[in-house]
C-alpha cells in the first residue's frame, strides 16, 4: 500500500473541473514566521498575506527541515484559502500551505516561479 503523497502511488480517481475550481488556492507572501514549540511536529506558525480580497491568514507548517526563517519571510507560497480553519494545539490554522516530498519526506513550498500579486488565484 503506498501513502497518498509517494511518487508509486497510483492517481486520485477522476474530478470533475467544476469539484477542482471550488478549491480556491492562491499566491501570497510569507510576512512573519514564529516558532510552534507546541506542535506535536517540528513547524513554524506562519503569517501570510494574500491581498486586499482574503488578507493576513495564518497556518502552522511542518517545514522546518528544508526552510528556516530567513528563508521564508518575504517568499511566495501557495495555499488553499477557503477550507475551514483548523485548530492545531493553540493555535487556529486559516489556510492550508502547499507543497510535495522530497525523497526523504521534506516537503518544498509550491510557489510561483515568476512574480504575481498577493491574491492571484490558481488559474
Amino acid at each position: 500500500m503506498h501513502r497518498i503523497d509517494s511518487p508509486d502511488a497510483p492517481p486520485a480517481d477522476q474530478t470533475s473541473y467544476d469539484d477542482f475550481a471550488k478549491v480556491d488556492i492562491r499566491a501570497g507572501t510569507v510576512i512573519a514566521v514564529e516558532p510552534f514549540p507546541e506542535a506535536r511536529k517540528p513547524a513554524w506558525r506562519l503569517a501570510i498575506d494574500f491581498g486586499p480580497a482574503v488578507g493576513v491568514r495564518k497556518s502552522s507548517a511542518q517545514i522546518t527541515d528544508l526552510y528556516g526563517r530567513d528563508d521564508l519571510v518575504g517568499r511566495k507560497v501557495m495555499a488553499v484559502v477557503n477550507f475551514p480553519p483548523r485548530q492545531i494545539g493553540p493555535m487556529r490554522s486559516e489556510v492550508l500551505v502547499l507543497g510535495f516530498p522530497d525523497a526523504q519526506g521534506r516537503i518544498v513550498l509550491a510557489a510561483p516561479t515568476g512574480e504575481v500579486p498577493d491574491g492571484a488565484r490558481l488559474a
